[in-house]
């Protein structure tokens, strides 16, 4: 089972428009020995850390057009920080992995499985088969 574990900060926590700035480095060394051992466990899918949103763009959609917004976003309670993909045996392997995760004193993170193929009806799974489609990284 695939499992993002996604990473929710307030967005006052993103000061700047740098797109790498570390402001406690031991904090950030505890996160680099933590990505660490899930490569060791062999679970870690990918890994990523996102720019601030002042970098970033939102698109909005409404009659199948698309609207830009350049970030930053004032009505933002949270923003996603950054990500961990990894591929467990269980949900509560998947948890347990994310209640390891170091210096987390005021985040939030959120666990949720990836959804596969195999979770929709069987049409629909035959349709893709058929087609040689796939959604996301089936197996």
């Amino acid at each position: 089972m695939r499992f993002m574990m996604v990473i929710l900060s307030n967005p006052a926590q993103f000061s700047s428009d740098k797109p790498a700035e570390v402001k406690d480095k031991e904090a950030f060394y505890a996160m680099g020995r933590y990505n660490d051992e899930l490569k060791k466990a062999g679970i870690l899918l990918a890994m990523d850390g996102l720019t601030p949103p002042a970098m970033g763009a939102r698109f909005t959609f409404k009659g199948g057009k698309a609207k830009i917004t350049d970030g930053p976003f004032t009505e933002a309670k949270e923003v996603i920080a950054g990500y961990w993909m990894i591929e467990v045996k269980s949900k509560e392997e998947a948890y347990e992995w994310a209640s390891r995760i170091p210096c987390m004193e005021d985040g939030v993170v959120e666990v949720r499985r990836v959804v596969e193929i195999a979770d929709f009806d069987q049409e629909i799974q035959k349709k893709f088969a058929d087609s040689g489609s796939k959604l996301g990284n089936q197996k």
